[in-house]
């Protein structure tokens, strides 16, 4: 029996449709009838038009591709871990803790290790890892909050929320959609109760992050747009937290505008992004959450792929300095870079860059949508490079993009 990489693109697309019929789809998907014929029939289509076909699968487009089979073709170690966050998250929730005594709960200091060990494998990409990092340390959290004194309400609020984010940012990487918004949404009630307008900015981002994963991107954008109306700094607010959290929402709307194809709106909105970066001088990392001068620049050159600026976005790439990337903001750029080269029709360049950061990080890659589609993209490169490429990410190319 065929693996599911091994199907076409088109051959894909027909079983994901199943008993809907191509008229259907093609209008969920805001497609013409003819280009989803085509695309069933082994034709070519550009990357917005597989984009809107996969919102209107209701899927990942690196389900599509192959990457990944549907229902998330995950690793055993991915699927063992999703379980545990799952129960993590669903049981604290619910109020269901293992409660030893109250001496062997954990104390503030070793909470902050622990968040701090979180982030730091997060930051790497590593994200299996963290989210075997994760449930524990919401577990941890949650027999806190239990033993806390009395007085404390707004500080373990504030770590509930953190412990609830970190948890839907990974799921939601891994793709398990469902824990990411519950966990998300989890997690923006207590930074409500822990009145931390800082935290409740940073939620509007990782919300945003969630609805552009599952490509709902007008309302990614509308979410963004507002958290960061809702907390904008005056000049007189000196606190880097507060002005990081609300350029990072303000780049978040700029990245949905870009997928919208609203050039305009991205162009101002990256503006912006760039300012508030400017005004802070420096990366930020705070609790997860980074921004600063790198993370903008790194974001402008995605939002140019995507409005199908390959050659602004290389310039952008060809004078940026990623030493304040964290190693997995680092990863995605260069992606980016990769499709841009890919666009300009530098082919063997654009699956060089591609397999230099696949090799380096193949796990993390795995998870990516991008890879699958350079790799679709770039019929004219090296057929072993690709092959390379292919055995990296378990993929098979088999069409071409347009």
């Amino acid at each position: 029996m065929s693996q599911w990489p091994e199907f076409t693109t088109g051959e894909r697309v027909k079983m994901l449709r199943g008993k809907r019929t191509q008229e259907d789809v093609a209008n969920a998907s805001g497609v013409s009838l003819h280009t989803l014929r085509k695309l069933e029939q082994g034709g070519n289509v550009s990357l917005p038009t597989l984009l809107r076909i996969a919102e209107g699968l209701h899927t990942d487009v690196s389900v599509i591709l192959g990457q990944q089979a549907p229902r998330r073709g995950m690793s055993p170690n991915d699927r063992a871990m999703l379980r545990d966050l799952s129960r993590a998250v669903h049981d604290t929730a619910a109020g269901i803790l293992f409660d030893p005594s109250e001496d062997a709960a954990p104390g503030p200091a070793d909470l902050a290790e622990a968040a701090s060990r979180l982030w730091r494998v997060y930051w790497r990409g590593a994200y299996t890892d963290a989210g075997v990092l994760a449930a524990p340390f919401l577990r941890s959290v949650a027999l806190y909050a239990k033993h806390a004194p009395a007085g404390q309400e707004a500080a373990v609020s504030a770590l509930l929320s953190d412990a609830y984010r970190a948890c839907g940012l990974i799921a939601n990487f891994l793709g398990a959609r469902d824990l990411a918004y519950a966990a998300i949404g989890h997690a923006m009630r207590y930074s409500e109760l822990a009145a931390d307008p800082v935290r409740v900015s940073m939620l509007g981002s990782a919300r945003a992050r969630v609805l552009l994963r599952d490509n709902r991107v007008e309302q990614a954008l509308h979410e963004a747009e507002a958290a960061a109306a809702r907390y904008e700094p005056t000049f007189s607010e000196q606190g880097s937290g507060l002005l990081a959290a609300y350029g990072k929402n303000i780049t978040f709307a700029a990245v949905a505008a870009s997928r919208l194809g609203d050039s305009a709106r991205a162009a101002d909105l990256m503006s912006q992004s760039h300012a508030v970066a400017a005004r802070l001088g420096r990366d930020v990392y705070s609790n997860g959450m980074q921004f600063g001068p790198a993370y903008a620049a790194a974001q402008a050159v995605g939002v140019n792929v995507a409005l199908g600026n390959a050659g602004r976005a290389l310039e952008i790439a060809g004078r940026f300095d990623p030493t304040g990337l964290t190693q997995a903001a680092h990863n995605r750029m260069m992606l980016d870079v990769a499709l841009a080269q890919c666009d300009a029709r530098q082919w063997d360049t654009s699956v060089d860059t591609l397999l230099e950061v696949c090799s380096a990080h193949p796990e993390w890659s795995r998870h990516q949508a991008i890879p699958g589609i350079i790799i679709q993209k770039a019929g004219q490169a090296s057929t072993s490079r690709l092959r390379k490429l292919s055995q990296i990410l378990g993929t098979s190319p088999t069409v071409r993009l347009a």
